[in-house]
């Protein structure tokens, strides 16, 4: 019985997923409201629809000293890293790639300046 109920959550967590406000990003919005794939800031007011209000009351998170089975950690935690704050995404909208130090993409390798 136990397992049926871990394997609701995830499928209510696709329910009431928020997109990231960039059409091109495949990322989900987190819980800081920012991009949890591009790091990209949800434009406006974030939506709250009814079912995650409904879904916060019957599940109960653990406790912050009970230990948990999720590998990454902190994943949610935002990481005040000065170099991730200052970095130039590519200027082609529909590819996830960072300008390099040589100034192209390091995923395209589309100048930076054109």
């Amino acid at each position: 019985m136990e397992k049926e109920k871990s394997a609701a959550i995830p499928d209510k967590d696709w329910e009431t997923r928020i997109l990231c406000s960039d059409e091109s990003c495949i990322g989900v919005i987190g819980p800081d409201g920012r991009c949890k794939e591009c790091g990209l800031e949800y434009k406006g007011p974030l939506p709250i629809p009814s079912e995650i209000a409904q879904y916060t009351d019957t599940f109960e998170a653990p406790d912050a000293d009970e230990e948990t089975d999720d590998p990454a950690g902190d994943s949610e935690t935002r990481v005040d890293d000065p170099e991730w704050e200052q970095r130039k995404l590519c200027r082609d909208e529909t590819c996830i790639g960072v300008i390099g130090p040589d100034g192209r993409c390091k995923e395209c390798g589309r100048p930076y300046e054109e």
